[in-house]
């Protein structure tokens, strides 16, 4: 009954909101709701259970009284009056989203090399043809995915960005995203983001909260990567344990194109990361990073889809979990090989470490190998600290709990170590000792340095 009545409140809503959802956002955006929305409800609306969510339990996190965002913050922000910034050293481009809305509005970024960043419903009047070549047109693979269509269905704005063929970024695009309000609320954001033939583009993204209420982020982010270009991809989740999130991030690669992402987890209520790659081009390479640390009662999921599609790629994923007190945590890692993807190469790889008899962890990597001249590869492991480490450690005079620290810091930080940004991958190292030790329960501060553009 729960789950029938929430898909009948978005229901009602979708419906008497769509006079709003127009006047907020632009035709090229709008053409795709109605579909969307259909498909919502014929795959049953909220997902219960299914195949990809077999282990989240999302009745709880939707069933809450939300507001629901679908017109733009009364007034923007400045990141300078927010936020507490500590790594002076990390020089970026900065752009922040308020509530799944561009910060600016209608402001609009121009890098040289006609690099061009803006809000997506700015981006919607302006470039016209980059809209419709991509917007909506990476999602197939999640097409299954209630959440994504309803994404599809809700989103007005979000972030735009626009790397030509050849140009490079020089310093990184940070995006702070923002929830804050005075009363409890759901949010739906859309991104797109298009890296040309040789380019190339370095992204950081950081979740954050403002206040005590209880908030829902629904995200969807679409990239496409040309023949032959580089994008680094970073994302900070750092909100309190009233806030959730659903990031589903769709990328397409051309002929020998890169993209490396690292998704750090650091707090948060329910956190459910989707993450599709499809290696449509000969030669491409994807490299797939995350670390999640979780305690008291804490759920993150993360679900990877890797689709081999042509010859001669690779893809190499690891992912590690920390998880104390009663907290829980899924990884599904899917990596498929297609007939003609032959020469593939792919590795795939989980490990947690439970600190308590109580914490929970769900593994279940995958390969769907169809393809004969292949090296693939795939493992999960679940355990404690190692007791003859822990002996060894001891015996150096070193106490429990600092050996205990030594330990996990140092299991975590094979993935934290794969960010290519010192300043960044120094501040996480700080960042996961504190929050290994239990300093770090919640942070409304950025643990970033922001600089105006």
């Amino acid at each position: 009954m729960r789950r029938e009545k929430i898909n009948t409140d978005f229901t009602t809503l979708f419906h008497e909101g769509r006079e709003l959802l127009r006047s907020r956002s632009h035709e090229r955006i709008d053409r795709h709701r109605e579909e969307a929305f259909r498909r919502f409800l014929q795959l049953g609306g909220v997902p219960d259970n299914s195949e990809e969510y077999k282990h989240a339990d999302l009745l709880p996190v939707f069933d809450r009284d939300y507001r629901v965002t679908l017109h733009p913050p009364r007034q923007e922000v400045d990141p300078n009056t927010l936020f507490t910034c500590n790594v002076s050293e990390l020089d970026t481009h900065v752009l922040l989203t308020v509530n799944g809305w561009f910060g600016n509005k209608e402001e609009v970024l121009e890098l040289p090399g006609g690099i061009v960043i803006c809000g997506l419903a700015v981006a919607a009047t302006r470039y016209p043809s980059l809209l419709e070549a991509h917007y909506n047109r990476h999602v197939a693979a999640g097409e299954r995915d209630g959440l994504v269509a309803l994404n599809t269905a809700f989103a007005q704005d979000g972030i735009f960005v626009h790397v030509p063929a050849g140009a490079v970024m020089e310093k990184p695009l940070q995006v702070v995203n923002l929830m804050r309000g005075n009363a409890n609320l759901m949010a739906f954001q859309r991104n797109l983001v298009i890296v040309g033939k040789g380019a190339r583009a370095t992204i950081l993204v950081c979740d954050h909260t403002l206040s005590d209420h209880s908030f829902l982020s629904n995200s969807a982010t679409e990239m496409a990567v040309g023949d032959n270009a580089s994008l680094e991809y970073y994302h900070v989740q750092n909100q309190h344990i009233e806030a959730s999130q659903i990031n589903s991030l769709f990328v397409t690669q051309g002929r020998d194109a890169r993209f490396d992402a690292n998704i750090i987890t650091l707090y948060g209520g329910f956190i459910r990361n989707n993450l599709f790659v499809s290696l449509t081009g000969e030669g491409g390479e994807c490299n797939l990073h995350g670390i999640y640390l979780s305690d008291k009662k804490q759920r993150v999921d993360n679900f990877t889809a890797i689709d081999h599609i042509a010859p001669r790629c690779r893809s190499h994923e690891h992912f590690k979990g920390v998880l104390d007190d009663a907290a829980v945590a899924t990884f599904t890692g899917r990596v498929t090989v297609r007939p003609n993807a032959q020469k593939t190469e792919a590795y795939q790889a989980n490990h947690n470490l439970l600190l308590t008899d109580t914490a929970r962890v769900n593994t279940r990597p995958q390969l769907v190998i169809d393809a004969d001249d292949v090296k693939c590869s795939h493992g999960a492991t679940v355990g404690q600290l190692n007791e003859e480490a822990m002996f060894y450690l001891r015996s150096r005079g070193i106490g429990e709990a600092e050996a205990r620290l030594m330990m996990m810091f140092g299991f975590a930080h094979e993935i934290v170590g794969r960010v290519r940004l010192v300043p960044l991958r120094e501040q996480l190292d700080d960042l996961i000792e504190k929050r290994l030790r239990g300093e770090l329960t919640k942070c409304y501060n950025c643990v970033l340095h922001c600089k105006k553009f």
